[in-house]
């Protein structure tokens, strides 16, 4: 038995699948969607899994298990003797311990490290000294990082200012207003780029997607699929790019709530490729169209994308017609790479487990530098991991760089287990 028999033999036994219409209703384990299943001669199914491997999925198996239950013709021959086992990764326990033990003070060192290379403004007018752009970015992020309301961050900013990374000690509520200015989201996004750059020698297959996250306001839409008006959580809608082996994030583009996938690709791709060698982009069906395969091919890199059902091979001789006959006729080994989109996902996880999946701010500014800051936190704890399980030094800027050490503090070695 695999998992796919297993899920199916659930959906038989817990499920209401009826026959209507010449389908049979099968519901989605994961959604309330409902997939119209047809057992034909070939049977058909308009999942995702059936669309990619043009084999039976869960759904073709368990509408085949209640057609037999209810007198129809045979069921599929499911073993049952061993239940399937789901597929572990090993982890490195001794030195993912030690990242989590040490990661708030080496989080802070290297936030202290990256944006210690950020120029200030010069000043043309007189009186008090705002903060500096370093200590408002630290702050952010830190806030962001420690997930704590503005009051109880207080002590975290005391602490911090004691330790030499902030300036000038600041109360824990002013980190909110830093979050309105707009002058500090491409300072956050150079940041994010910034802090992907030591790994720059370990990844080379990256995934784009995209995410949303909710927010504080209601908006209200007409579902054009089935004719009713529908009302919600509003949320900001973020384009990111990661690396399949570390999830670091290399470029990040957020944009309206509707922005389409397709139109980022090229942005994303060709921001990483600055600073990345590419050679593999597994992206799903929202990425698929002749320009993002030929830009792929421009960098040197293949895009792995599925092609949907009223897909043509095109132009002869075209990297769409090639990539369009190998899904077609290679589409096991076409699949394995295509999977290893299945990272981006893993990476969504990874932020919104630890960052929150919602935003506190109001304004628009303020949640699009709160989303920025959840990846660029993100990053740096990549960077921790890594430095333990690869052996990678976190280098973020150039040696000729100026340091702009106002506070005078050094960044520490890290320890790795021996």
């Amino acid at each position: 038995m695999d998992m796919r028999e297993l899920k199916a033999l659930e959906l038989a036994a817990k499920a209401i699948i009826v026959f209507q219409d010449g389908a049979w209703l099968v519901p989605s384990q994961s959604s309330n969607k409902t997939y119209p299943v047809t057992l034909g001669t070939p049977p058909s199914c308009p999942c995702d899994d059936f669309q990619l491997r043009q084999q039976p999925c869960k759904h073709i198996m368990a509408a085949r298990l209640v057609r037999q239950r209810q007198g129809g013709e045979t069921a599929p021959e499911i073993v049952a003797d061993a239940v399937p086992k789901r597929l572990m990764y090993r982890q490195n326990w001794p030195v993912y311990n030690l990242a989590q033990s040490i990661e708030k003070h080496r989080f802070q060192e290297l936030l202290f490290d990256l944006c210690r290379g950020i120029e200030e403004p010069v000043r043309t007018v007189r009186g008090q000294k705002p903060h500096t752009v370093r200590d408002s970015v630290f702050a952010m992020v830190f806030k962001v990082y420690s997930t704590l309301s503005s009051r109880r961050f207080s002590c975290d900013l005391k602490d911090t200012h004691q330790r030499g990374y902030l300036f000038r000690l600041m109360p824990g509520t002013k980190v909110c207003a830093f979050f309105e200015n707009a002058e500090l989201t491409p300072i956050l996004k150079d940041l994010i780029i910034r802090s992907s750059l030591p790994l720059q020698a370990v990844e080379t297959v990256f995934a784009p997607d995209s995410t949303g996250f909710s927010t504080s306001r209601f908006v209200r839409w007409f579902d054009e699929k089935y004719g009713v008006e529908r009302s919600g959580h509003d949320w900001v809608k973020a384009h990111i790019i990661c690396g399949v082996r570390t999830n670091i994030i290399t470029a990040v583009e957020i944009l309206g709530r509707d922005a389409g996938d397709c139109p980022q690709f090229p942005t994303l791709v060709e921001t990483t490729a600055q600073n990345f060698t590419v050679k593999e982009i597994p992206s799903d069906k929202g990425y698929l169209s002749k320009e993002n395969f030929e830009l792929a091919e421009q960098i040197g890199a293949t895009a792995f994308v599925p092609f949907k059902s009223n897909s043509t091979p095109g132009e002869a001789g075209s990297i769409w017609e090639k990539m369009f006959l190998y899904y077609n006729y290679r589409r096991e080994e076409f699949l394995q790479h295509y999977h290893q989109r299945s990272n981006a996902e893993s990476t969504f996880s990874m932020v919104k487990a630890k960052f929150r999946d919602h935003v506190r701010s109001r304004t628009d500014v303020a949640m699009k530098n709160e989303v920025l800051c959840k990846f660029l936190a993100h990053n740096i704890c990549c960077v921790i991991q890594s430095q333990l399980e690869l052996g990678i030094e976190a280098v973020f800027w150039p040696a000729d760089h100026g340091t702009g050490n106002e506070a005078g503090a050094d960044i520490l070695p890290l320890q790795r287990p021996s």
